[in-house]
């Protein structure tokens, strides 16, 4: 009798990698929820339409075993002007086993070789992403808790604050890409669907000065993006938002704006993390950051 070789398992860095697609969704919030994480189906389900999601497939058969999404921005000829890396997770039992570095060195060496790349990173990936290339060029505060507002709305800069309406888009799109440095248009046209609440503020004249979204988070709701001409602009904008929920808010705010940061915790969110803002092959984010005070999502840049 022939006794045939036993079949050695393909090493987890041996698996192929693969393009993810919306109906990956319920897989990918399984992997979030193994890795201790809130599920986040809405956010999940708009990054994986307005970006590409990339995963590796569990040997077990049991869903994924490891997975991140792309999100580009701009486009140069064939290539992106930027992408954000985000999401980036490996299934607890494959864990240190060089998965998360083999999915890593696969995008930013194959699929997004010479484009500019930015990603927030927690101070357990950071090390990671140092070897890979990047770079720290910032800091963001990750902010929770129950908002108490002043007495009064404050003003916002000799703006208003109102809803946004669908011929306010176009508008939005501009100050977007002026503000972020690239265009946004497939992500930022998402918002009216993906948030509850999308709020614009305009000056005297007409000109708009700034927006912001709440959207719905497990069981919070997540105020970004948010672009502001000024600090007294931003905080009518989250103030006006806030009103809008009995929920706990958390948002993401750049630690440039300490006196931002400040109001906030006045006003009793409390500080949950802080990210270390990663880029590679590009100095630091494009555009005016002065305007730029929380993303939609870290996730996405």
């Amino acid at each position: 009798m022939i006794q045939s070789e036993p079949v050695t398992p393909p090493h987890l860095t041996d698996l192929p990698i693969r393009a993810l697609t919306v109906e990956d969704l319920r897989h990918c919030t399984n992997l979030s929820q193994d890795r201790g994480w809130p599920r986040e189906d809405h956010k999940w389900g708009l990054l994986l339409a307005a970006g590409k999601g990339y995963g590796v497939d569990a040997p077990d058969g049991r869903g994924l075993a490891a997975a991140c999404v792309v999100t580009s921005y701009g486009q140069t000829y064939d290539k992106p002007e930027l992408a954000a890396i985000g999401m980036v997770l490996v299934a607890d039992r494959y864990a240190r086993q060089g998965l998360g570095r083999h999915l890593m060195k696969h995008l930013c060496d194959d699929v997004l070789n010479g484009v500019p790349l930015t990603l927030h990173a927690t101070p357990y990936g950071r090390p990671l992403y140092e070897e890979l290339g990047f770079t720290a060029t910032g800091r963001a505060e990750m902010l929770l808790g129950s908002f108490r507002p002043d007495a009064a709305t404050p003003e916002p800069g000799g703006s208003t604050v109102r809803p946004a309406a669908a011929e306010d888009i176009a508008r939005i799109l501009r100050l977007d890409a002026e503000v972020f440095g690239a265009d946004r248009t497939h992500l930022i046209t998402r918002l009216p669907a993906f948030a509850d609440r999308l709020l614009i503020a305009e000056d005297r004249a007409g000109h708009l000065t700034g927006y912001a979204a709440i959207w719905p988070n497990m069981e919070t709701h997540v105020i970004g993006p948010l672009v502001a001409r000024d600090t007294a602009c931003a905080q009518a904008l989250v103030t006006t938002l806030a009103a809008t929920t009995r929920w706990p808010l958390r948002t993401d705010v750049d630690v440039r704006h300490e006196g931002f940061v400040s109001w906030l915790k006045e006003r009793g969110l409390e500080s949950v993390a802080f990210n270390a803002v990663m880029t590679r092959d590009i100095p630091g984010l494009p555009g005016d950051w002065t305007r730029r005070w929380a993303p939609l999502t870290v996730a996405a840049g």
